[in-house]
Order: C-alpha cells, then sequence, then structure tokens
C-alpha cells in the first residue's frame, strides 16, 4: 500500500470505526479498503507515530522554536476494554502567548490566545507508569528548567504527587472550573438550588476565589460558620428587659436557620478541597498576567480526540491496540500530522 493510502487509511480510521471509515473512503476517493485492512493499517502506524514522536527531531523542533508560556495539562477518560473499563491518561505540553490582562469581573469573557503548539500522548497506564515519561518528554521538548512549566489541574492528588517529583518549583493551579464547581455545589447543599441565598453565596465565593485566592475564600467560610452558630445558638431564646417594675416589658423569640449535618460537611469539604494547597489558587496573579487558568483543553482532548473515536457504542478493545490507537488520536491533536507523514 502506498504511504498516501496509508494516510487516508489512517486519517479516516482514527476519525470513525473501521467499517464506516472503509464505506467513507469509499464514497470520499474511491479507494476500496477492508475494514480490517484499516485497522492492521491504524495498529501499525500508531506503534510507528509513537516511536516518531519520542525520537524524530522533526517532531519536536516545532515547539522548541515557538515562543510563549509552557503549560502542561493531564486527566483522563475511561475505555472499554477486555479487561472492564480503564482509565487512559492524556498528557498535553502546550505553548500559549499571553492575552490582554484580566480581573475577576472580566476574566470569563477575555479572549485568551489558543495554544499555538501543542504535543499529545497518552496510554491506559498506572498513574505513576504514566507520570514517569513526563521529564522524558519534558527534555525532549526543550525544557531544561521545569520551573517554567505551569502544571493545570482538577485537583486530584496524583496530578500534584507526580508533578512535585517531576517538576520541582512548577507553578501549579488548580483548574478554575474545577474550583467554582465545587463552590457551587456547596451553595446549592447550603441554601438549595436556584433560590437568591445560593446565588448571593456563590457569587461572593467565586469573587473571592478569583480577588484573593484562599485567604479570602477562607474568610467567607469563617463567615458562614460564624452566622450559623448565631443562629443555633439565639434560636428559641428569649430575650427579656426588665421595665422599673422588675416585670418584662418585652420578649423576643431570634430564630434563624438551623445548619443540617449535610451542609456543615459540605462546608468542611470545601475548606478541605482548596484549602489543602492555597498555593494553587493563584488566579488574580495570572488573571493580571494574561495567562490561562482553566485545564480546559485537556478535557476537550480527553472528550474529542480520544473519548469521540475509542469510546463508541459496543467498542470494546485489548489494551495494546487502544494505547495504539491512542498514539493515532494523539498525533492528529497534536498537530503533527502533515509532518510525520513527509517523513520518509
Amino acid at each position: 500500500m502506498s504511504r498516501q493510502a496509508q494516510r487516508l487509511a489512517c486519517l479516516a480510521g482514527g476519525s470513525w470505526s473501521f467499517d464506516c471509515a472503509a464505506k467513507h473512503l469509499k464514497e470520499f476517493c474511491g479507494l476500496s479498503l477492508a475494514d480490517n485492512t484499516i485497522r492492521a493499517v491504524c495498529q501499525g502506524q500508531g506503534s510507528a507515530m509513537a516511536a516518531w514522536q519520542r525520537e524524530d527531531s522533526a517532531a519536536q523542533e516545532p515547539f522548541r522554536c515557538a515562543v510563549g508560556d509552557i503549560e502542561f495539562t493531564t486527566d483522563g477518560t475511561c475505555v472499554n476494554t477486555w479487561e472492564g473499563w480503564r482509565e487512559m491518561r492524556v498528557g498535553i505540553f502546550s505553548k500559549r502567548r499571553r492575552g490582554e490582562p484580566a480581573d475577576a469581573a472580566g476574566w470569563a469573557t477575555r479572549k485568551l490566545p489558543a495554544p499555538h503548539v501543542r504535543v499529545a500522548f497518552a496510554a491506559i497506564e498506572k498513574s505513576e507508569r504514566f507520570a514517569s515519561r513526563w521529564s522524558a518528554w519534558a527534555t525532549r521538548l526543550g525544557m531544561g528548567d521545569r520551573a517554567q512549566v505551569s502544571v493545570l489541574g482538577d485537583g486530584a492528588r496524583w496530578i500534584w504527587d507526580q508533578s512535585a517529583l517531576h517538576f520541582p518549583g512548577a507553578t501549579e493551579v488548580l483548574d478554575i472550573y474545577h474550583g467554582l464547581e465545587h463552590v457551587a455545589q456547596t451553595a446549592k447543599v447550603l441554601y438549595g438550588e436556584e433560590t437568591a441565598a445560593a446565588k448571593s453565596w456563590n457569587d461572593t465565593a467565586r469573587d473571592a476565589l478569583l480577588t484573593e485566592g484562599w485567604p479570602a475564600m477562607k474568610r467567607h467560610l469563617q463567615t458562614t460558620r460564624d452566622q450559623v452558630a448565631t443562629t443555633q445558638t439565639t434560636r428559641g431564646r428569649v430575650a427579656t428587659t426588665p421595665s422599673t417594675r422588675g416585670r418584662v416589658a418585652k420578649t423576643q423569640t431570634t430564630r434563624g436557620r438551623v445548619w443540617k449535618k449535610a451542609q456543615r460537611h459540605s462546608l468542611d469539604d470545601l475548606a478541605g478541597y482548596l484549602g489543602r494547597s492555597p498555593e494553587h489558587l493563584c488566579y488574580a496573579r495570572r488573571l493580571a498576567e494574561g495567562r490561562s487558568i482553566g485545564s480546559g483543553q485537556v478535557e476537550g482532548a480527553c472528550k474529542h480526540a480520544i473519548g469521540r473515536r475509542l469510546k463508541q457504542t459496543g467498542a470494546r478493545w485489548r489494551v495494546r491496540r487502544v494505547n495504539r490507537m491512542a498514539n493515532l488520536c494523539c498525533l492528529l491533536y497534536s498537530d503533527q500530522w502533515d509532518a510525520y507523514w513527509k517523513n520518509p
């Protein structure tokens, strides 16, 4: 099979199921290939692509030469295998130019430049095994000083543990959307879903995170606890003011919200989630510098580059084979497709 025909087979096989790929190739360009042929080509090229990404300078040079801030994001998505559902971990190195400075009021509407160069890799592996490859990737891509890397993650403990091991001195940032998701869930537990009180509490917490990070968020949580303690203490108590005759001139019963166990636990869980690594909440500084505060690109890769192809209805994979297909999908996502096929 010619190299151009293999390229078409891999493009189709990386975009659709193998049987659909055979139909589309016949329709689009009159190329008649059996689905098993497309599968074999994709599997073989998937292994070759991984080796090329690791070893060929043509794969690494665009990243080395690009300018911009270095970001590393990682996450995972489950894929159905013959051994059951397994987590496929995805890692992405990218470079991004800085955007205009922003503040808490304008962060959601700012126009942040998209990464202009990126390299992705993925595999079904345990976290330690997968993370052991991060340093090698960083070296190949020209990152001598690991402190120049920004690691953006969803708060999973394994990400921060492995980041500290392989990227000493790097800036670590909790993905703002995961942080705000936890905040919004706490607001619902405290005040009910879609209530004015929940919206007010959530807005205050969001502004606290984006302006001062953990110190402001800690004060907000403590204020909430203090209010709860006050309402619990005064609920049902009678306050009296004696008159000059020694009689009770006025009585008042103060009623307030009594926090339930679930609500107290929700506050504690949020404090634990955000407070265990307060240095990860450096949003105000990064916004002022025009830098990213979210890990959306790896979540998009998990959904579109990996999940769309490898999690189709009824699909079940051998681990070694799905890892080869993941190599192919990552090459497509990494914008290295043309460079690979131009390689003799």
